[in-house]
């Protein structure tokens, strides 16, 4: 079967005082070009192969493995002055990704232009407020900023509306005071000083006397003492402005509403006419949700991926299931923190980024990161740490919703967001650990190779290269977090937009030539000339994945090469 292999030679020659150039010819797969060219000497430094033997030892490849040369193959890693590292420093871009929601407050061109070089790798499009027309002009916008920056992308998510219980129109706002009663009815049309519609049917049949009612998610509180055939009567524990069409819940239970309602899938349709990258679907509570979803998009051709947003509490005991089924989650705190107790939050929120990060999925903590930048300049220094948190946590990205939506802030937003977890991640890099090879990624070979690249490119310093068309080798790099930016390579756009949201992940689009060498150099040249990579400098390219490009399925290759 395909294996690793490594050899004494890897070792010994690798740190000896001879020449690089020479030994690396004893180890160099055949083959490796497909061209059948002489590689020139800069480019045969250190590589590492998959084939199928029968005689050669496997020897696993680790960072325990590269004995230490006084402190110099490590210094890249640390405070120490680079130059006098084996290995050149590269250059540090931000790993976790930022997900912008669009308003009104952005939704112009000068807007979205301005975001996107503020940090923001993801557009978030909430079908809870606007139509159609308003989202189409934002997608039409960043179609736009994507065909005219070609090294760096914006990728488009639509988030669902779900079932949302929410109370009717009010003439004005209604001040709340505690201790008073307040009705809730199903009638339509009913907008009082004392009571107000709401937008749900079986909202009577739903609750009970002694529920606890929150506006949103807790905003305001009110305790139900009774209820009719058409009301609940309720008193107002905590009061508060309510206003219009606000969310309500009902602590410690989900409503028994469909978690994709008629709206969602007319908004779902208008997602695939546009080739968004992907869905956040609102109040999943099981894996069939999912799995419906998911054969729709099938059936339509749609090559988007699906994120439900875990904020029910009715999807914690589906938990595995449902991102078992799913391209990744959303851990969505504030429904969340209303269903169920809010000290909870913080534990499932670590559960849930965990979970994804085990299954290689993509996962966002959203909600509440900046809100005092809605109203202010500068965050409270609990927001900064709960960036900080979601960064060491392992998320993939982190999200802001009314700070850039409708919020007075939205490039300084966007900027607290990037410099937290810019100052965060090289806290990571220089002391953080590889994740083990487990089970779940073991039933390829591609995944061995991931793996094994980050812990030689953790170990060198180095950032990595790799050439995908269906994203599943940068997806795989990027669970295993290599310390180095992963430069992930494609000739198909979408796979480009979809790989913006991982962590990590660095999309760049390029024709792919027929020849390797002639595309390894277009790449390495590409990064050299947009100042991603110095010249001298090292990086790890990586041959490997379940579709082959310029090379033979059994063979799977890490070479270590030399910007010139």
């Amino acid at each position: 079967m395909a294996q690793v292999v490594a050899t004494k030679l890897l070792h010994n020659s690798f740190f000896s005082n001879g020449s690089l150039n020479n030994q690396s010819e004893k180890i160099k797969p055949a083959g490796f070009a497909s061209s059948g060219r002489i590689i020139p000497s800069h480019h045969r430094i250190l590589t590492v192969t998959a084939r199928r033997t029968a005689d050669l030892q496997v020897v696993p490849v680790t960072p325990e493995d590269i004995p230490k040369i006084g402190e110099q193959s490590y210094q890249v890693l640390g405070k120490g002055d680079s130059s006098v590292a084996m290995w050149s420093k590269p250059i540090i871009k931000r790993k976790t990704k930022i997900v912008c929601t669009i308003g009104p407050s952005t939704d112009t061109k000068e807007m979205i232009w301005k975001l996107a070089e503020a940090g923001m790798n993801v557009a978030r499009l909430n079908m809870s407020h606007g139509d159609h027309s308003s989202h189409q002009k934002v997608i039409d916008l960043v179609k736009e900023y994507n065909a005219q920056h070609k090294d760096n992308v914006i990728a488009i998510m639509l988030d669902t509306k779900g079932p949302e219980v929410r109370s009717g129109d009010l003439p004005q706002p209604v001040n709340l005071a505690s201790g008073q009663e307040f009705t809730f009815t199903i009638k339509r049309g009913v907008g009082t000083a004392d009571c107000v519609s709401v937008n749900y049917d079986d909202f009577v049949n739903d609750v009970e006397a002694g529920d606890m009612l929150l506006v949103d998610g807790g905003m305001m509180s009110l305790l139900v003492k009774s209820k009719t055939e058409d009301s609940v009567k309720c008193e107002v524990i905590d009061g508060g402005e309510l206003k219009s069409r606000r969310h309500l819940n009902v602590r410690g239970k989900s409503a028994t509403l469909p978690s994709i309602t008629e709206k969602d899938w007319d908004d779902i349709k208008f997602g695939v006419d546009n080739q968004v990258d992907f869905y956040a679907v609102s109040f999943v509570k099981d894996a069939e949700v999912i799995h419906e979803l998911k054969n729709y998009l099938k059936s339509c051709g749609a090559d988007i991926q699906v994120i439900p947003k875990i904020e029910s509490a009715d999807s914690i005991p589906n938990l595995h299931s449902i991102i078992t089924a799913s391209d990744g989650a959303m851990v969505a705190r504030g429904d969340l923190g209303a269903e169920l107790p809010i000290e909870e939050v913080p534990l499932l929120q670590e559960e849930i980024i965990r979970t994804c990060r085990s299954m290689g999925k993509a996962v966002i903590v959203a909600t509440n990161m900046l809100e005092s930048m809605i109203v202010h300049p500068t965050p409270t220094r609990a927001e900064v740490s709960d960036i900080a948190i979601a960064v060491r946590e392992g998320a993939d990205a982190v999200m802001l919703s009314g700070e850039t939506a409708h919020g007075k802030f939205p490039l300084k937003a966007v900027n607290v967001m990037h410099t937290v977890s810019l100052r965060t991640e090289s806290s990571l890099m220089s002391g953080g650990t590889l994740s083990s090879l487990n089970q779940a990624f073991k039933n390829h070979i591609s995944e061995m190779f991931a793996y094994h690249a980050t812990s030689m490119s953790n170990t060198l310093g180095t950032s990595i290269v790799v050439f995908t068309r269906t994203s599943s080798m940068a997806v795989l790099l990027s669970h295993y977090r290599p310390n180095g930016t992963i430069f992930a390579f494609t000739d198909n756009k979408r796979v480009q937009q979809k790989l913006a949201l991982y962590q990590g992940v660095c999309p760049i689009y390029m024709e792919f030539s027929d020849d390797s060498e002639t595309t390894f150099a277009d790449a390495l040249s590409l990064l050299k000339n947009q100042g991603m990579m110095k010249e001298g400098e090292h990086v790890a390219l990586l041959q490997s994945g379940r579709n082959p490009i310029w090379r033979f399925q059994s063979n799977h290759n890490i070479q270590v090469r030399k910007v010139v």
